[in-house]
């Protein structure tokens, strides 16, 4: 189980590390008027995006796994329930940034840099959230 639970915090580790530095990268492209920048941004905004998906997903299937090995447990406590609404939160958040960099890549970004800016500072308020809520268990 902990090598399960150590496993489970690396990939949450590397998904934050995307959710934090993507929205990062829109900011740049919305305030660049160089289109070489703004081209250079839009590719690394897209493999980014590429590369983080699969941890979001081994993550989730990390945690479910560990829920599933001892389900009454974390069925009947409220902070896991809580927990869960965040990361499905971040989940909807992941997919809105994906639609974000197909738009960038098609050149059809509607959202000016302050948008993005506070955009971006919405993980590290369920990042907060979470750990709080896995490591306390205020429920």
């Amino acid at each position: 189980m902990l090598w399960l639970k150590a496993f489970h915090i690396i990939f949450v580790v590397c998904w934050f590390a995307g959710l934090f530095y993507l929205p990062r990268i829109f900011v740049y492209y919305a305030a660049s008027d160089e289109p070489a920048v703004r081209e250079q941004l839009a590719v690394m905004a897209r493999k980014l995006y590429r590369f983080v998906t699969p941890f979001m997903v081994i993550a989730i299937a990390l945690g479910v796994v560990m829920i599933a090995m001892n389900p009454d447990y974390y069925m009947a406590a409220r902070w896991m329930w809580l927990k869960l609404g965040c990361v499905g939160f971040l989940v909807v958040y992941h997919i809105i940034c994906g639609r974000y960099v197909r738009a960038i890549n098609d050149h059809r970004n509607q959202h000016n840099h302050v948008f993005y800016r506070f955009f971006n500072e919405i993980p590290v308020l369920f990042l907060f959230a979470i750990v709080i809520l896995a490591i306390v268990k205020p429920f």
